[in-house]
């Protein structure tokens, strides 16, 4: 799995557009982000929400960990040279939906946890 992998499946969803974020890229949809790469490359940080980082921590143990952003966790950091790339893809579109207005996650079919 690389950051060019990452770049496909997110840019393959609905409204998605790429942008920086300081030294960061960045994957945003209606501008909010759902996911950034680090400039080392090996990462990517994936914003899902708590219960899809508690199972993704518990799923994905040697690739995924919690994700500290200031004082919260606000996802999880995936190293790309551990994940699957069904890990990394199913953890992308959760990050969509978690980001994404109801009714583009809807229009898109893409509502719920199966996804």
């Amino acid at each position: 799995m690389d950051v060019q992998m990452v770049r496909a499946i997110a840019m393959a969803l609905p409204d998605v557009v790429e942008a920086p974020h300081f030294d960061y890229a960045s994957f945003r949809v209606k501008g909010k982000i759902f996911v950034t790469v680090p400039p080392d490359g090996h990462h990517v940080h994936v914003f899902v929400d708590e219960q899809e980082r508690l199972l993704a921590v518990e799923m994905y143990a040697d690739a995924v960990e919690p994700l500290h952003w200031g004082q919260k966790i606000r996802g999880v950091r995936v190293d790309l040279s551990r994940a699957t790339p069904e890990a990394v893809e199913h953890l992308i579109r959760a990050a969509w939906r978690n980001k994404a207005p109801k009714r583009l996650v809807a229009a898109a079919g893409m509502a719920g946890p199966a996804a």
